[in-house]
C-alpha cells in the first residue's frame, strides 16, 4: 500500500444471538430450506437444523482486538424480523418448500467456490481434502494439533479486524495477476481459491484480459498489517481494477473514463455469484458507475438494488461504501473450513502452546484518584500495556474518560460459522452469457433434496425474499 493514513476498511458492532424458530411454516425473510437460507440471517449449512435461524457471531480470540463496526455485523438485514409473503404463489411457495424438506435433515456441508486444483495442490500437498476436516471428532481435531498442526490446513481464528492466521498460503504466480508493490500477500487456501475463481471468470468472459494488481491480503501469522485496521485473518484481498486500454494500474482513481467496465463489472459480478463473499467495500462514486454500466446491459434492477448499499441503503447489501476505496476493491471472503475449524481448534492450540491466550481490551471509566497503576493492579495488565493501548505518551489520566484495558483472557465462546445463501441474479444478460453462471440448484441441490425435482417453486420462493 502506499503511505496514507489508517483505512477505516471494515466496521464492528456486537455479537449477535442465535435465534431458534420451532418446526413450523415460517414464511419469512429468514426461512430456511433445508439449511440453506436466504443471504441475511443464515444458519449454518451444516450444524444447525433445519428451521434454524442463527444471526452471525464472529467475536473470538485474536492477537489484538480492535473494535470496529462492520464486521460483527449479525445478519444483513439487521433484525429477525419476520416478513410475511404476500401474494398467494408466495404461500404456496413456502409451504411447499416445507413439505419437500429432507427427512434426513442437512446433508455435509461443501463449499459452493471449487479450490482450483492448482491451489489446493500447492498449498496442501498429500492433505485431507478440506471440508472432510470438518468431520473430524473433538478428540481426532486435539491429536492433529498436537502431533501435526499443519495437516489441518488454514485456519483463521478472530476477527479481519483482530485475528490470528496459521497455516497461511502466499498467492501463487499466475499469469492473470500481479502482486502490487511490497504487498503482503499471505491467507487461506480458501481466500486464494476465491480470488483465482473470480478473476478466471473474468478471463472466460474477455480471454485477453490484462493482468489485474492484488494488492494486500494478510501477513504470514495475521495480526496487524501496515496501515490496514483490518487484513489480519486472512480473508481480506485487495483487488485492483481493470482500466481502459488494457493497462494494468495500481492504486489509481477510478473513474467512468479510465475504467473497463465490462471487466470490472464481470470481476464484481464473479464475486457476488461464484464466491462466498462476505462483503465489498467500495467508494459510492465507483458504485454508481458500475451499478449504471449493470442496467445498461440489463441485469435485473431490483437484484441490483440489493447488491449495492448506495442505491437503496440496504442493510443487506453486499457492495458496501467505505471512504479511501476508490482505488480499489476491499472484498473480505467467507472462509467455511478455516473459520469453522479454526474456533474448534483454538482451544487445544493454547493448550499445546502453538498460540498465545488472545489480548482483549475492556473499557473502563476513570473515577477521580484512579491511576495507571491502580488500573493495572486491578486488570491483571501492565501500566505500559494500557499505554499502548491507548496512545498514552504520559501516565495522566482524565477522570470521567473511558480508556481500554487489555486484558489476556481465555477465547469467548464462539457460534458455529454461518455462511448465507449467495444472492444469485435472477437472470443473465447477453452482455455476461458467454461464460457459465451458478444457480440454486447447480449450487445448493445436494441440500434441497426431492425440492430439486421442482426447480419452479425455489425459484418463485427466492424471489420473494
Amino acid at each position: 500500500m502506499m503511505p496514507g493514513p489508517a483505512i477505516p476498511d471494515s466496521q464492528d458492532g456486537a455479537p449477535g444471538k442465535p435465534v431458534i424458530l420451532a418446526p413450523v411454516l415460517v414464511v419469512a425473510r429468514v426461512t430456511t430450506i433445508a439449511g440453506v437460507s436466504p443471504r441475511g440471517c443464515a444458519p449454518s449449512p451444516f450444524f444447525l437444523s433445519p428451521l434454524a435461524v442463527s444471526t452471525m457471531d464472529r467475536s473470538g480470540p485474536a492477537k489484538r482486538f480492535r473494535p470496529n463496526p462492520l464486521d460483527h455485523r449479525p445478519c444483513r438485514s439487521g433484525t429477525v424480523g419476520v416478513n410475511t409473503m404476500t401474494t398467494p404463489a408466495g404461500v404456496i411457495a413456502g409451504l411447499l418448500l416445507v413439505a419437500w424438506l429432507p427427512s434426513s435433515g442437512v446433508p455435509p456441508f461443501a463449499s459452493g467456490t471449487a479450490e482450483p486444483p492448482e491451489i489446493h495442490n500447492a498449498s496442501k500437498p498429500g492433505r485431507d481434502n478440506p471440508a472432510s476436516l470438518l468431520d473430524l471428532t473433538d478428540e481426532e481435531l486435539r491429536r492433529r494439533v498436537e502431533t501435526d498442526p499443519s495437516s489441518l490446513g488454514s485456519l483463521t481464528i478472530g476477527t479481519p479486524a483482530s485475528a490470528i492466521l496459521l497455516n497461511a498460503v502466499s498467492l501463487p504466480a499466475g499469469p492473470r495477476w500481479v502482486p502490487a508493490p511490497s504487498a503482503d500477500t499471505w491467507g487461506t487456501s480458501e481466500t486464494m481459491a476465491g480470488v483465482q475463481t473470480a478473476v478466471d471468470k473474468v478471463h472466460e468472459l474477455f480471454p485477453d484480459t490484462q493482468p489485474i494488481v492484488i494488492g494486500d491480503i494478510s501477513d504470514a501469522d495475521g495480526g496487524r498489517l501496515k496501515r490496514h485496521e483490518t487484513h489480519q485473518a486472512g480473508r481480506d484481498v485487495d483487488f485492483g481494477f481493470y482500466y481502459r486500454g488494457g493497462q494494468t494500474k495500481w492504486f489509481e482513481v477510478g473513474t467512468a473514463a479510465n475504467l473497463d467496465l465490462p471487466r470490472n463489472w464481470a470481476l464484481v459480478r464473479a464475486l457476488v455469484s461464484c464466491t462466498d463473499v462476505e462483503t465489498i467495500l467500495l467508494d459510492t462514486r465507483i458504485q454508481k458507475v458500475l451499478y449504471k454500466y449493470a442496467l445498461s446491459i440489463s441485469e435485473d434492477k431490483a437484484w441490483l438494488d440489493r447488491v449495492f448499499q448506495f442505491s437503496r441503503g440496504s442493510s443487506n447489501a453486499i457492495i458496501r461504501h467505505v471512504p479511501l476505496h476508490r482505488t480499489h476493491y476491499h472484498v473480505r471472503f467467507y472462509n467455511p473450513v478455516a473459520q469453522e475449524l479454526g474456533r474448534r481448534a483454538f482451544p487445544y492450540l493454547v493448550e499445546f502452546k502453538i498460540v498465545q491466550p488472545p489480548v482483549f481490551t475492556v473499557r473502563h471509566l476513570v473515577q477521580p484518584g484512579q491511576t495507571l497503576g491502580h488500573l493495572a493492579a486491578r486488570y491483571g495488565t501492565s501500566v505500559r500495556a494500557i499505554m499502548q493501548a491507548n496512545g498514552l505518551t504520559t501516565t495522566q489520566l482524565r477522570a470521567g474518560r473511558a480508556y481500554r484495558i487489555p486484558v489476556r483472557a481465555a477465547a469467548p465462546p464462539v457460534a458455529p460459522v454461518v455462511v448465507p445463501l449467495r444472492m444469485l441474479p435472477p437472470e443473465t444478460p447477453a452482455a455476461m452469457a458467454s461464460a457459465s453462471w451458478p444457480t440454486m440448484l447447480s449450487l445448493y441441490a445436494d441440500r434441497l433434496g426431492a425440492l430439486g425435482e421442482f426447480p419452479w417453486i425455489l425459484t418463485l420462493a427466492i424471489r420473494r425474499f
